[in-house]
């Protein structure tokens, strides 16, 4: 972990979406040093599947150590920033940090992305970033300190990223395009710098999104925050940057990363937008021993493509037990494409489990479509699942817990396949 330098101490920080998750910890990260902070976001009332309020984090501000301003912002709405600006420049007398933090997201493709949650991913990231920018520029350029940080990207434009979450991609592109832009237009004056994580971070809105058992895959929001803490630290010259947080926090001398891990040891998931091709993450992944089983034993010669399907689902039945039935309690359908394909089905719901071609007889509570190649790949340990879904291989309806657990039992068949 990065110690407090008091670096921060009297410095007035404002930053979006500061209510919970990553915002919140840049907040108390800063509070420690007795910064003062303008939490401008938009729950004023508690949510039933995500904890905080602009109160309640007001409360943990003070209590490390800031002074805290609570606004309720929607950063959509321009009257709203207008207003949180001058009262943030009325009571602490300026503004010198400005974190964009605030995002919506919605990992669907082109066909399911309804234009209202378009608007509202652009509304939010793209345009909300350039509007808090511009409402807080006039008094960052009187600050000594002067930072904007965007968390969002780097420009990273291989069509991976792009084809199965279009919009999300244009609209966080659009954040990292504001660095670009006005780290440019305001040298010398203002630092602009992007920040985003190595890593999957576990906040609300990842059990959200990627259900329950995540967050073994995850690294705590602290990594983000002493990365955003550090460079805080840093001149109005170390601009235009897109930082990733384990590379600064190496450079701060931090060696031990394991500090960050929700499941210290446990393979991570690595972040979108960040690897030139997902094979690439694999073999990273599997280099720094994340998947010990590949190390450990020469790899097989692959099999014949021909009845490759029917070989694994084969080897499955054969490992199947009352115990794993038991522990499961999930019928998965598999749409496969290319040679060998079609509909198949793992029943580990019903007694003694089954396996078959065609569809199962009660309906699949996950359905995983995905190549006849990969899905082989997938049973012997040679692609991670997660790997496959956040590269777009594999796609996934129903229900995603139960597609996690999936995943576990495939790495202990792996030793046999």
């Amino acid at each position: 972990m990065l110690p407090n330098t008091g670096k921060l101490a009297g410095c007035t920080v404002f930053i979006t979406g500061a209510s919970r998750g990553i915002g919140k910890a840049i907040a108390l990260k800063a509070a420690k040093d007795g910064a003062n902070i303008v939490i401008a976001a938009k729950t004023t009332q508690a949510h039933p599947k995500l904890p905080g309020t602009i109160y309640t984090a007001a409360e943990e501000i003070e209590a490390a150590g800031g002074k805290a301003l609570p606004c309720a912002v929607d950063v959509r709405d321009e009257q709203q920033i207008n207003n949180a600006v001058e009262k943030a420049v009325e009571q602490f007398g300026g503004i010198d940090i400005l974190v964009n933090n605030a995002s919506a997201i919605s990992l669907t493709n082109t066909l399911e992305t309804p234009m209202k949650r378009v608007d509202l991913m652009m509304n939010v990231n793209t345009r909300g970033t350039y509007l808090t920018s511009k409402a807080c520029i006039p008094y960052l350029k009187k600050s000594k300190i002067a930072h904007i940080l965007n968390l969002s990207p780097p420009l990273n434009l291989n069509p991976l990223w792009f084809k199965q979450h279009c919009a999300y991609t244009i609209a966080k592109y659009g954040m990292s395009m504001c660095v670009l832009g006005m780290a440019e237009e305001f040298k010398g004056e203002i630092a602009v710098n992007a920040l985003w994580p190595k890593t999957a971070i576990h906040t609300a809105a990842m059990d959200m999104l990627g259900g329950s058992g995540i967050e073994s895959q995850c690294r705590k929001v602290d990594i983000i925050a002493d990365a955003a803490y550090s460079i805080f630290k840093k001149p109005k010259s170390f601009t235009g940057n897109f930082i990733i947080d384990e590379n600064i926090l190496r450079e701060e001398g931090v060696k031990n990363f394991d500090v960050y891990a929700i499941k210290p040891g446990h393979p991570l998931l690595p972040d979108f937008f960040l690897d030139e091709h997902p094979d690439t993450i694999i073999k990273k992944v599997e280099s720094r021993g994340a998947v010990p089983e590949l190390k450990e034993k020469p790899q097989p010669p692959p099999k014949p493509r021909s009845g490759a399907v029917e070989e694994t689902f084969r080897i499955v039945k054969d490992s199947l037990t009352d115990d794993v039935v038991k522990a499961t309690q999930a019928i998965y359908q598999f749409e496969l494409s290319g040679e060998d394909g079609g509909t198949w089905f793992l029943d580990l719901k019903n007694k003694g489990g089954n396996i078959g071609y065609g569809e199962p007889s009660h309906q699949a509570d996950v359905v995983m479509s995905m190549s006849t190649d990969d899905f082989v790949k997938m049973f012997s340990g040679k692609l991670k699942p997660t790997m496959a879904f956040m590269s777009g291989k594999l796609k996934i309806k129903g229900n995603m817990a139960l597609a996690i657990k999936l995943e576990k039992l495939m790495n202990q068949m792996n030793a046999r396949l």
